[in-house]
């Protein structure tokens, strides 16, 4: 069993919520592309070997710091030397910037869910690792930051996932107890967040689990696009 694996919640289904968060990297957007590309350019500067787009998606899902890292090192935890990280890290800054929405699409099905859920009177909110100066830019650009009433970035506050801390900000910006939100994301980040904040969590099949399948994460359920959701939640009032 893999270490990002959760134990079961105690929630019964359909889920009774208000609010819907959602993660943003491997769940509402495909957004490797561009961090490869910028991945890539980073190393380039630096002399080094590059790597493909599958190899960095494996390592999106912890925020751009940790990211930089397996690029520079090729493994998941391991350290770079300081000089060297303190000299990729702006560089992939700088590149990401201005790459955050290139090539990076939501994902099929999502605008359609998002729509419904809106229609629907749920609240939503986008929660993401990923700093605000890319964050923001990036829903703007692609049209989806109308349908979120909060937006919490890697950066928005002391902690990110997989800590519960900005899950529990939600709850109390829109005034509910965390049985009634749910978290959907695509990685153990999420479901370990979710867990530790006594809130429900579904994942989707896709997305960047970096390499675990979701069903082993034991979520509340498990969905191959976002607009199969509506079928396992209902409106709390």
């Amino acid at each position: 069993m893999s270490e990002l694996a959760t134990k079961p919640g105690n929630f019964t289904l359909p889920l009774s919520v208000k609010m819907v968060m959602i993660d943003l990297d491997g769940t509402l957007i495909h957004t490797a592309p561009d961090l490869a590309a910028s991945a890539n350019r980073m190393l380039a500067e630096l002399g080094m070997a590059t790597h493909s787009q599958e190899q960095v998606e494996r390592w999106i899902g912890n925020g751009v710091s940790r990211l930089v890292k397996r690029a520079l090192t090729g493994e998941m935890q391991a350290e770079p030397e300081a000089a060297l990280y303190e000299q990729a890290y702006p560089l992939f800054l700088k590149h990401y910037a201005d790459l955050v929405s290139a090539q990076s699409r939501p994902y099929d099905g999502v605008v359609e869910g998002l729509q419904q859920l809106q229609a629907a009177g749920f609240e939503l909110a986008c929660i993401t690792n990923k700093a605000e100066s890319f964050t923001l830019p990036l829903l703007d650009d692609l049209g989806l930051r109308q349908y979120f009433k909060l937006v919490l970035s890697g950066d928005s506050l002391a902690k990110k996932k997989p800590d519960p801390l900005p899950l529990r900000h939600a709850c109390e910006f829109f005034g509910i107890t965390p049985d009634h939100g749910v978290l959907v994301g695509d990685s153990g980040n999420d479901t370990k967040a979710a867990r530790a904040a006594g809130m429900p969590v579904i994942c989707v099949t896709y997305g960047y689990a970096q390499g675990v399948d979701v069903r082993d994460l034991y979520p509340e359920a498990v969905i191959d696009s976002l607009t199969e959701l509506p079928q396992y939640i209902q409106l709390y009032s």
